[in-house]
């Protein structure tokens, strides 16, 4: 098969409960209640309601008053923007680490196109899984994610486990996992349209993929009618609408048992800054600036940044910055429940000069190193290769 011919590997992540799951996240004492966010006022809407609030039927866009009429016992919340914003950016952050082909619909939701890097990351349901550990460890909460060919039925697969939830559904199989879904889930079917649809004796999309187009087209039009024949076969050639490069790519891990040997701490930020390279390098990028993030128990985050003397992409470079940074952030030898290394200030990375090749000896060396590693991680998997007892070494 053709490149032209491979079909696509599209992705849809949508936050589960995001407003709600994040007040949850920040006031412990909300963990397992009803949350409610939105307008308070008599003309409020909910925003977002937690799935313990959506055990008693309040829904977004449902009017506040109704919203406490269904559940009284709920915790209403007004929304706190910037706290959802600050949020917003750090799963864009992990999504840019994985590919710069992001469609953001929302503060919550992002379609991402990965086609191109599944030889670097491995195939869908593989990248997907890691970008679930990796909100998770960035922010403390839970994504869904749908992978599929296109746009509209990833985001119908990632609806379908919610919260938490992976769904796959696999090149040709569209029509079949389409097909006892009711017609509300065909973009493009409203109320009206769902009645006409009745009419015909349609309530799935199994029922409009086997009836008579030109029936549906008398009832709906030629145009719409055609559309939504295709929507319900699964078929959706629509490209992402792509925001700019990335502003940063980062790494984060988030440790099970909080740990206290820095040897430890630096093998951690060793691997995390080879993950960071390794991503600017394959999008020919070079970061101004490393950033290291470092959290204590139970949820005291540092965060500390310093330039190198120029543009990077090395991986000695960025562990070299962030084992300083790390270093000079831990008096005491405190424990450590997470260790992150970001590289911001992107900018294309710039090919040597000669006189800069005679300069620095040691740093060609690095980066023909980082390059042998590279090639390595590309033919056997990201983790087959390291700079092994490096941080040994330096301690």
């Amino acid at each position: 098969m053709s490149s032209v011919d491979t079909p696509r590997t599209i992705l849809h992540a949508d936050m589960d409960a995001f407003y709600a799951a994040v007040e949850q996240r920040d006031d412990p004492k909300l963990r397992g209640r009803p949350v409610i966010v939105g307008g308070l006022g008599r003309r409020g809407v909910v925003s977002t309601a937690s799935y313990e609030a959506r055990a008693f039927g309040v829904h977004s866009a449902l009017p506040t008053e109704r919203a406490r009429a269904l559940c009284p016992q709920g915790v209403f919340l007004r929304p706190r923007m910037s706290a959802y914003v600050e949020v917003s950016g750090q799963v864009r952050a992990v999504f840019d680490g994985f590919t710069d082909q992001v469609e953001p619909l929302s503060l919550d939701e992002a379609f991402l196109d990965v086609s191109g890097c599944r030889r670097l990351f491995g195939d869908g349901p593989a990248i997907a899984a890691a970008i679930r550990r990796g909100v998770a460890e960035a922010t403390g909460l839970t994504v869904s994610v749908g992978v599929a060919c296109n746009k509209f039925v990833a985001k119908v697969a990632s609806d379908q486990n919610k919260p938490d939830g992976l769904t796959v559904v696999p090149a040709g199989a569209e029509a079949a996992f389409l097909a006892p879904l009711p017609t509300a889930r065909l973009w493009g079917a409203g109320a009206v349209t769902q009645a006409k649809l009745a009419a015909l004796g349609c309530l799935s999309i199994g029922d409009v993929q086997t009836l008579d187009p030109r029936r549906l087209a008398s009832a709906l039009g030629e145009g719409p009618g055609a559309q939504l024949v295709s929507l319900a076969l699964g078929l959706d050639t629509r490209p992402l609408v792509c925001s700019s490069e990335p502003r940063s790519i980062g790494r984060e891990s988030t440790f099970e048992t909080d740990l206290v040997d820095q040897s430890a701490c630096l093998d951690v930020l060793l691997a995390l800054a080879e993950d960071v390279g390794r991503r600017l390098r394959y999008r020919g990028l070079a970061a101004r600036t490393i950033r290291l993030k470092l959290r204590h128990p139970p949820f005291v985050t540092l965060t500390r940044q310093r330039q190198p003397p120029r543009p990077t992409s090395a991986d000695e470079v960025i562990y070299s910055a962030a084992r300083e940074l790390f270093l000079a952030a831990r008096p005491g030898r405190r424990p450590v429940r997470l260790l992150g290394v970001t590289a911001a200030e992107l900018r294309p990375a710039e090919q040597p000069r000669q006189s800069q090749l005679f300069e620095d000896r040691s740093a060609t060396d690095s980066s023909r190193v980082d390059g042998a590693l590279d090639a390595i991680r590309e033919r056997f998997g990201p983790g087959s290769a390291g700079r092994m007892g490096q941080t040994r070494r330096e301690r």
